[in-house]
């Protein structure tokens, strides 16, 4: 998409009113390594983070490194993913990731987007997560649902995949701005607008909004 001048000329606006709003959020899956990460983040797909966090703290209990996953029971690793899921390509991503991270990496989650893709489970969009949130690299913005639905909200995409919209808002968002826009945007959408509600009344972005003038 050309985002047009119009839309694009709003994006100082909406980066500061978000910035106002929101401030520096943290990621919402409950984690303390990357390897906690990479494994909540993968159990994360099409299963909201609340749910993740209900089921993550079993899982690493039961399997507190990457070597103790990559010898798991698939059987036992299912029934403890249960709730999220997919949960037996889940338990199969799981594993295979691990036994990957111990016998290609020596145990240690890769910190590079070529390596993480080479995982198993692992496709752009988780491999952004944790290069974002966990090592602080602005490698690209993870597009979610919130994010793909409000960046198409106020016209700073028409993007219908997470790539393209992804492709769309990194052409006008600064660099430095990409790790702490995702976790904001994913906050408006939890918080504000709200998919089959949105509150266009209480919306720090309503001016700057195309939708909101409907």
């Amino acid at each position: 998409m050309a985002v047009d001048r119009l839309c694009q000329s709003t994006v100082p606006a909406i980066l500061d009113r978000l910035d106002a709003a929101y401030g520096e959020p943290a990621c919402a899956l409950v984690h303390d390594s990357p390897y906690q990460l990479l494994s909540a983040t993968i159990l994360s797909a099409q299963c909201t983070d609340k749910t993740v966090n209900t089921v993550t703290p079993a899982l690493f209990a039961r399997y507190p490194t990457v070597h103790d996953l990559a010898q798991a029971d698939l059987a036992e690793l299912e029934r403890i993913i249960f709730r999220t899921g997919f949960y037996r390509n889940k338990a199969k991503h799981l594993k295979g990731m691990a036994q990957r991270v111990v016998e290609t990496y020596g145990g240690n989650i890769p910190s590079t987007l070529d390596e993480l893709l080479t995982l198993p489970g692992v496709a752009r969009k988780t491999a952004h997560v944790l290069l974002n949130v966990w090592y602080g690299q602005a490698s690209g913005i993870v597009v979610d649902t919130h994010v793909a639905r409000i960046s198409r909200l106020l016209a700073l995409s028409d993007g219908r995949t997470p790539d393209k919209v992804a492709d769309d808002l990194e052409a006008i968002i600064p660099r430095d701005r990409w790790i702490r826009l995702t976790l904001q945007l994913i906050e408006h959408g939890r918080r504000v607008c709200i998919a089959r509600r949105p509150d266009c009344g209480q919306c720090a972005l309503r001016d700057l909004c195309p939708s909101a003038q409907e």
